[in-house]
């Protein structure tokens, strides 16, 4: 089962390269010191975070590995900013220009009027955004040459984990919620709708998904990133109401839904963004609840992104990661290798293929473009 659920994952961070989707960073190999990748030590990335801070198991922290992966690798300076709120968005930025950061990487969707405002006025700095491109000050997506988009078609993995749901519950019902009304959000529960639709057309059953219509684009979404009670609040409503798996799209507000699922017999979590379980390694109880995890490989990603800059081949081109470039995928089932039924595991896997050769298309509005 292990060879099966291994072949589930990401490629791993050898295999995924920002050259996708349009052209990329050239990514030289190196182990640290000033020539590493073409380096110099005195090259200086920076990182502004969204809410919820580099502790938040989710987007956050994984976006901050790959920043201190480079720093050892690379042997260049960093510099981070923490946000607390969007209030904080615009002054971290432009505070990292004033330190001189060669290249500013801002995580999250909600920092792109920001990220493009700070960037049309400092067009000798590079900047990359995870999760979003750059914005004007009204919302609107604009290309700059100075800012690299890095994104991720979550759709793709989120329909293998909605298949996965469908065929692993034992009541009919699974659920999920959101922490904000934002496409970077709502493209995990619009794959998670289809890839339950799915698993009932193929099989004949009719498991339902509460929290999410994904024609009406309506269901549960809590307004926060960062309040853990409503997490659990909705979560112990998900449960009583019969699921018995919930995949919380809320960053750290996920850490409620956790707590919920270690109250009860027979409850599962799937978790987002990183490897749950992984990322929980201090909770053996709450790693027990985690079936599996949509992970997006924003630590490769923005590892790969500074390596480039920092070698003098800072590109522009919008990075897309999906399942057939390793940017996306399903983490291993870990304690629940044994409990997922060998032919669902081999399912998943001939759909993850299907996927990657357009047998089965998964569509999202909330798709990056080009994905």
């Amino acid at each position: 089962m292990k060879s099966i659920t291994r072949a589930l994952a990401l490629a791993g961070a050898g295999a995924l390269t920002l050259a996708a989707c349009g052209s990329a960073p050239d990514e030289t190999a190196g182990s640290g010191g000033s020539d590493a990748g073409g380096a110099s030590s005195d090259y200086k990335a920076c990182m502004v975070s969204d809410s919820g801070g580099w502790d938040d198991k989710s987007f956050n922290e994984s976006s901050y590995n790959g920043l201190l992966n480079a720093e050892k690798n690379l042997g260049i300076q960093q510099q981070t900013a923490e946000s607390t709120t969007d209030s904080d968005f615009a002054p971290n930025i432009n505070n990292m220009v004033t330190e001189g950061c060669d290249l500013i990487i801002t995580v999250g969707f909600l920092l792109a009027p920001a990220t493009g405002t700070a960037a049309q006025a400092n067009e000798g700095t590079d900047f990359a955004i995870v999760d979003s491109t750059a914005q004007d000050a009204d919302g609107n997506p604009i290309e700059l040459d100075n800012v690299k988009p890095l994104e991720f078609d979550t759709a793709q993995a989120a329909f293998l984990a909605g298949y996965l749901a469908a065929g692993m519950t034992e009541t009919g019902k699974v659920a999920t919620y959101g922490g904000m009304d934002i496409p970077t959000v709502t493209i995990f529960m619009d794959g998670y709708a289809d890839g339950v639709a799915h698993y009932n057309e193929t099989h004949g059953t009719e498991v339902e998904v509460l929290g999410w219509n994904k024609d009406t684009q309506q269901g549960s979404i809590v307004g926060t990133f960062e309040d853990q009670s409503k997490g659990k609040a909705v979560t112990d409503e998900f449960y009583n109401a019969g699921a018995d798996i919930v995949m919380p799209v809320a960053g750290p507000v996920g850490a409620g839904t956790l707590a919920s699922a270690k109250e009860g017999e027979g409850r599962k979590v799937i978790w987002v963004d990183a490897d749950g379980y992984e990322t929980n390694s201090s909770d053996a109880e709450a790693q027990a609840t985690i079936l599996t995890s949509v992970m997006k490989e924003m630590t490769v990603a923005v590892e790969d992104v500074i390596t480039g800059a920092a070698g003098g081949e800072f590109d522009a081109t919008p990075y897309v990661g999906t399942l057939e470039n390793g940017g996306v995928g399903l983490a291993p089932f870990h304690d629940f290798e044994d409990d997922v039924p060998a032919e669902l595991a081999q399912e998943l896997e001939t759909l993850k293929q299907d996927i990657i050769d357009g047998k089965v298309v998964v569509e999202s509005e909330a798709s990056p473009a080009g994905a």
